[in-house]
């Protein structure tokens, strides 16, 4: 991608003329809002590339300190901006998840600069080491997926799932500053596994988004979907515990009163 603008020169200069230093194209960002009011999508305005298109989305945790190491851009945000949690890097545009304890207003002035300074650069979002430690240090939200023995037939359904996720659903899931990654289907239940990622992961509207939104969709292209699981890293399987327990204790507390 360039990122300077100039003009062909065709006369010699002379000697005591000095070349005119070109002049650097504007970069502006915007902010669009999500479904979660903790997460925040920035966008070049003109269209400016994170990645290839249609590249899958690279989650950053602030705790991934080995996938961190290889994206300069995660590295100033995590150190700049006190209250990001994690980021997401879509082809286009980057997801920014906050502490909710932290105002926007903290965040936001900072990011805006540091990925107008990033896009300017023309350096590539990430090493070309990151993919690699990726996979082999399990790190970002990457986690197993279930794996199932499918037949001719079953892989037919399996690639229908695939294609209407990447051509439907993906799309939306991504103007909400999002993403959506298939894992797996089980023939013999008709379950379908997906990970959501970015804003719509921790979205107080999630569930409705996995079950009214993309499960309808699904089981009204392919019959043989019956159900959506969604799944979840390790960290928001703990939270997720945590969570029940304490609602357990609240429940029992009202219930001796």
């Amino acid at each position: 991608m360039f990122r300077i603008a100039g003009f062909n020169v065709t006369k010699t200069l002379k000697p005591n003329m000095m070349p005119m230093a070109m002049p650097r194209r504007l970069i502006a960002i915007k902010t669009m809002t999500t479904p979660n009011e903790n997460a925040l999508k920035f966008i070049s305005t003109d269209g400016e590339m994170l990645q290839d298109s249609g590249s899958s989305s690279l989650e950053i945790k602030n705790s991934d300190e080995s996938l961190i190491e290889h994206s300069k851009l995660a590295q100033r945000i995590f150190l700049q901006c006190p209250g990001v949690e994690s980021l997401m890097i879509g082809d286009n545009f980057l997801t920014v998840n906050k502490d909710s304890m932290v105002h926007w207003n903290q965040i936001k002035p900072g990011v805006i600069e540091l990925l107008t300074s990033q896009l300017a650069s023309g350096e590539n979002i990430v090493s070309d080491e990151f993919h690699t430690i990726k996979d082999a240090d399990n790190a970002g939200y990457e986690v197993n997926a279930p794996k199932f023995e499918l037949s001719e037939e079953d892989e037919e359904v399996s690639d229908m799932i695939d294609e209407l996720i990447q051509t439907r659903i993906r799309p939306a899931i991504q103007d909400d500053g999002g993403d959506i990654q298939y894992r797996a289907y089980d023939p013999k239940t008709g379950t379908v596994y997906l990970k959501l990622q970015g804003a719509c992961k921790s979205c107080s509207s999630s569930e409705d988004t996995l079950k009214a939104g993309i499960e309808g969709m699904l089981k009204h292209y392919v019959e043989e979907v019956t159900n959506v699981v969604q799944i979840l890293d390790p960290e928001e399987e703990i939270a997720l515990r945590e969570f029940d327990k304490m609602e357990q204790k609240i429940q029992q507390k009202h219930a001796e009163q």
